[in-house]
């Protein structure tokens, strides 16, 4: 496997993927100054003819950048679950997507691609996953919820059964979603309050 993005969260996949046996054989980074993520190299920016064939995950959190990078890649994109993941079989994951330590996700649901179910995030049945989206740590999501492109749920934040979050949201650390959010809209608070709407995505 190749990782693009020598971070923090990079390191997470890589010990993702090391769970499962799994090695990371470089990664692609755009600073020159990185030469290693752990005992992994770095091997400079990235390079489509490099292990062409090797399979790759863009392992960048921010889900704008994430989008724009995919879609730069050439080579094919691999996805990871941790083995202490808890994932039904009836779960459909696409491309790119990670499930990481501790998550679980519940029968029927579907994640898009280059999704990120992060640390200890609970997906409850029936949810819908858009791409591009990042569950962050410790979230909880009931059943049946749809989470549009690009939306980051921030870590800690519980949304209510039955609901739609539209695309390119931002929901604050610690929300307590009760009602549906509409496209481009940054939600905080228990009960969560629309506090601004954007449209960047």
């Amino acid at each position: 496997m190749l990782l693009y993005g020598a971070s923090g969260h990079a390191k997470v996949i890589a010990s993702c993927l090391h769970s499962n046996g799994r090695t990371v054989k470089a990664v692609f980074d755009d600073d020159p100054a990185k030469k290693l993520l752990g005992n992994i190299p770095v091997v400079g920016p990235y390079n489509p003819s490099y292990e062409h064939e090797r399979a790759i995950i863009v392992a960048i959190g921010y889900n704008d950048v994430r989008r724009r990078i995919a879609q730069q890649v050439q080579h094919p994109f691999g996805r990871a679950v941790h083995s202490s993941a808890l994932v039904d079989p009836s779960v459909r994951a696409g491309e790119g997507t990670v499930i990481l330590h501790r998550a679980t996700v519940q029968a029927d649901t579907t994640i898009g691609r280059h999704v990120i179910i992060n640390t200890a995030a609970s997906v409850d049945h029936d949810c819908r996953i858009a791409d591009f989206v990042h569950i962050a740590p410790g979230t909880i999501l009931c059943g049946n919820v749809q989470v549009g492109e690009g939306t980051l749920i921030g870590a800690g934040t519980v949304v209510a059964p039955n609901l739609t979050i539209g695309r390119g949201c931002k929901i604050g650390a610690g929300t307590v979603v009760v009602k549906d959010v509409p496209d481009g809209a940054i939600v905080r608070g228990n009960p969560g309050k629309v506090v601004e709407v954007v449209d960047e995505w």
